[in-house]
């Protein structure tokens, strides 16, 4: 039998790279797996059609939109948010309203999902977010923003897992470093000042993602709760 064979997987954020990485990982283990996507659907009907799963357009950026896929989703075993953005640059010349767009997204939609989520949830329960390394370290300049919102989750996470704690769910938060995916891909030009940062000389990959998400929604992690768990080749070590 498949490790999550019977199991309800929401995956917010699931069309493409780590989403999709974990997605494919949850499907291929037996779980009823939706996902969401907003700005690619071609991705996102392709990988529903390969997977057998559901794809559904969610506008993370828009809070009752995400509170309401949530609560329609019925009661959830998993949820996994992984739908994020990314801003850099100049702090001094960041337009305003982008970097509430980053928070909306990266912030606001995980804590709300959350407590929705939870609302639902049956005891064994599982919240998994997917943050950064950059919550823990920035190592160059322009990322304020960014880090800014995955610290963050850290708290989020710490202060949820008191809160969800008497009913039986966990909440955690996995912190990639450079992963290769179309974002940030292994052969991209930043490749050689993240490389030196770390201890493997390689990015990650994302189906290594996946399966640290897939051990946090399983049986073997029924204790571990309101930790971070960093998977980043020592770039933050």
């Amino acid at each position: 039998m498949a490790a999550f064979t019977g199991k309800s997987v929401l995956v917010l954020g699931g069309s493409r790279g780590i989403g999709a990485a974990i997605v494919k990982r949850f499907a291929a283990d037996g779980a009823r797996v939706t996902f969401t996507y907003a700005g690619s659907r071609e991705a996102a009907v392709q990988l529903a059609a390969e997977t057998e799963t559901t794809a559904v357009m969610t506008d993370s950026a828009d809070r009752d939109a995400v509170i309401a896929r949530v609560r329609d989703s019925g009661r959830l075993d998993v949820l996994v948010i992984n739908a994020g953005i990314g801003l850099f640059g100049d702090a001094l010349e960041l337009d305003p309203d982008a970097v509430d767009r980053l928070i909306r997204i990266n912030v606001h939609a995980p804590y709300h999902a959350s407590v929705e989520a939870a609302r639902h949830m049956k005891e064994g329960g599982r919240i998994i977010v997917i943050g950064s390394v950059n919550g823990d370290r920035m190592p160059f300049a322009g990322g304020a923003a960014y880090a800014l919102s995955k610290s963050a989750l850290q708290g989020m996470a710490r202060g949820l897992a008191r809160d969800f704690g008497p009913r039986g769910i966990t909440i955690n938060v996995v912190q990639p470093g450079p992963i290769d995916t179309d974002a940030n891909p292994a052969d991209g030009p930043m490749k050689d000042l993240m490389h030196s940062f770390m201890a493997l000389k390689r990015h990650g990959q994302p189906s290594e993602v996946a399966a640290m998400v897939a051990w946090l929604a399983g049986p073997e992690a029924g204790f571990v709760t309101g930790a971070m768990h960093t998977i980043d080749g020592a770039f933050g070590a």
